[in-house]
Formats: C-alpha cells, sequence, structure tokens
C-alpha cells in the first residue's frame, strides 16, 4: 500500500511541481494533493469510520468523480461536509494500491495545473 514517501515521488516527478509545505505539492501555487489532519467536526461526523491517521486530500476534475470515488470504494475513499460543493476527496492512504496513487497523483495534478501545462504533458506522455 502506498505511503508519504511515495505521494511524494509521484508528486515531485510532475512538471512545475514543489513541495509547499511537509506533505502539501502544489503546480503553479495550486495544491493539488496533500495531507489533511481532520478537524474536530470531521471527527465528529465520521464517528466510528474516521481513519487514525491524517487522511491524503486531492483534487479531482469534477463533482461526478468525486461522488464516484466515494461511492465506489467507501472503505478507502471519503468527504466530509467541509468539502462540500469541492471536488476535493480524502483517502485513507493506508489502503491506496502505489499504482492508484500513481494515478490519482496525477490526475489531480491535472485538474489543477494550467491548461496549457496540463496539455503539453498530455502530449509528451502519449
Amino acid at each position: 500500500m502506498a505511503t508519504w514517501d511515495d505521494v511524494g515521488r509521484v508528486a515531485s516527478v510532475l512538471p512545475d511541481t514543489e513541495e509547499h509545505r511537509p506533505r502539501e505539492w502544489a503546480v503553479h501555487g495550486r495544491s493539488f494533493v496533500w495531507e489533511r489532519p481532520l478537524r474536530r467536526r470531521d471527527l465528529d461526523e465520521l464517528g466510528d469510520l474516521a481513519p487514525d491517521a491524517a487522511p491524503l486530500a486531492f483534487y479531482v476534475a469534477h463533482e461526478g468523480e468525486k461522488l464516484a470515488l466515494v461511492g465506489d470504494e467507501p472503505g478507502t475513499f471519503f468527504t466530509t461536509t467541509h468539502f462540500a460543493g469541492y471536488p476535493i476527496v480524502l483517502a485513507r492512504l493506508d489502503l491506496v494500491a502505489v499504482p492508484e496513487l500513481e494515478e490519482l497523483v496525477e490526475d489531480a495534478w491535472l485538474a489543477r495545473a494550467p491548461k496549457r501545462l496540463a496539455q503539453s504533458f498530455l502530449d509528451a506522455t502519449e
């Protein structure tokens, strides 16, 4: 299963990516994947379903993708009311396989990167 070292390895090779703070990666100043410790309100909302470790937060392309991830794998992916209306998903990192993590991080980067940069990356990786 994936670790924070895996997140950093995958995120750091994406164009124009920098680690803003420990465990927070951004492209052109826009965060796309980060550690999101749960707050008291989140813990109250999640109850017994709250993970022990701080989850991975990441952007997706749109709300439909968010709902699909959370609906398909609710044991791994989840959200809280704090993120209602935002295309952001939380994940239990210890339940995400490394190949899936690679896809999630790359997709999060694509969702936040400037359009030209994203297209250039896609053209180069085809």
